[in-house]
């Protein structure tokens, strides 16, 4: 797939002010501090499309962003909060969970939902309850795997073969897996063509 333009359209923190599901849509959520802005960006080759910081948290919003707008099969890139710690308060958190999970179970334009996992680390409990929580609400799902120029071959690929020996006792099939890096742009063809797939 060619990405011809990528354009910020709305933030919201109301699912029901979404723009309207007129295109098939795409979300990516994480752990805070997971390297999410930086993903896309990668992805779109558009460097700044997401904000980036070195604070977890940034994200604090539903962010829409068109991709392909002039082009016969455009559709919505979505930045999502991400979950875990964030240096703001836990009322804060709250609402964010709420709708974070409000607009994964009611977006139905939503073809799927990327997990991102930082590949640096053995798994997480909080990333398999949320793969858990989103298998129990049916909601589509991929695990991608960041920050892989990060970590040297051998622990990279036995922190992958850790997770999905983790959620093989959750599921009882695994859905698809990426492995990425936003430096070394590793992974992006491959979840390009994951989308065009589906569009």
């Amino acid at each position: 797939m060619i990405l011809y333009s990528a354009e910020f359209v709305t933030s919201s923190t109301d699912p029901k002010k979404c723009p309207p599901p007129d295109y098939p849509e795409y979300a990516f959520i994480g752990r805070s501090n997971v390297g999410k802005s930086s993903l896309i960006n990668m992805l779109t080759q558009k460097k700044g499309l997401a904000k980036t910081s070195g604070t977890p948290g940034k994200t604090q919003t539903i962010n829409h962003f068109i991709i392909n707008k002039e082009k016969p099969t455009p559709w919505f890139l979505v930045d999502l909060p991400g979950y875990g710690y964030a240096k703001v308060a836990k009322s804060s958190r709250k609402t964010w969970k709420k709708f974070i999970l409000d607009y994964l179970d009611d977006r139905d334009n939503l073809i799927c939902t990327f997990v991102l996992i930082d590949a640096r680390h053995e798994p997480q409990q909080l990333d398999i309850e949320f793969l858990v929580k989103l298998g129990e609400m049916g909601v589509p799902f991929a695990v991608v795997f960041t920050k892989a120029d990060k970590v040297k071959e051998t622990p990279l690929a036995n922190n992958i073969a850790l997770f999905k020996e983790k959620m093989s006792l959750k599921f009882e099939t695994l859905p698809s897996f990426f492995v990425t890096s936003a430096e070394s742009w590793e992974g992006r063809d491959e979840l390009l063509e994951f989308i065009s797939k589906y569009l």
